[in-house]
């Protein structure tokens, strides 16, 4: 999942520790209220390996990962928010810079325990006239979205039910 000049490292001792991640964030949540900056980096692993993409270790490219198979060569930007059960508020999912050097964005929804529940993938064409498309407001100027709205606007690509229960299966 990352390129060559990254230390080799068993994916099954990286399952494992995003594993642990999930444990101590969700843990953390419960006893503190506030959560671990932790959700970009278990987004970014859940998506690659979901989607057979390859993850980029530079950040500072303005995408995540470079996409394979159907998705080949697309530059990928990755986006994670957990929904909490006792959030009452409307969750959003950040700034995506339209002049973004990102060909498509995933978003994958994760559960109170860092699992993932669903990934949604938007081309930057439909990001765009979305932002665009919007009232005057410092949110379209920052190019803010509510996941709300990019549901509408993307596609599902993967869940929980038809991504992770197959593929204990497939073993």
């Amino acid at each position: 999942m990352t390129n060559n000049s990254a230390p080799s490292i068993d994916l099954y001792s990286i399952d494992k520790l995003m594993h642990e991640t999930r444990q101590l964030a969700a843990k953390y949540r419960q006893a503190t209220g506030n959560t671990l900056p932790v959700t970009g980096e278990i987004a970014r692993f859940d998506v690659a390996k979901e989607l057979r993409l390859r993850l980029l270790e530079d950040l500072t490219l303005g995408h995540d990962a470079i996409g394979t198979g159907d998705r080949e060569d697309l530059r990928i930007l990755i986006k994670g928010r957990v929904i909490f059960e006792d959030s009452r508020s409307s969750p959003r999912i950040g700034q995506l810079n339209p002049d973004g050097r990102w060909d498509n964005v995933v978003l994958v929804l994760f559960n109170d325990n860092y699992e993932p529940v669903e990934m949604y993938e938007a081309t930057s064409s439909d990001i765009i006239e979305a932002i665009n498309n919007k009232a005057d407001s410092k949110s379209k100027k920052r190019g803010v979205m509510s996941i709300a709205q990019f549901k509408i606007i993307s596609e599902l690509v993967w869940t929980r039910e038809d991504g992770l229960e197959s593929e204990i299966w497939n073993n």
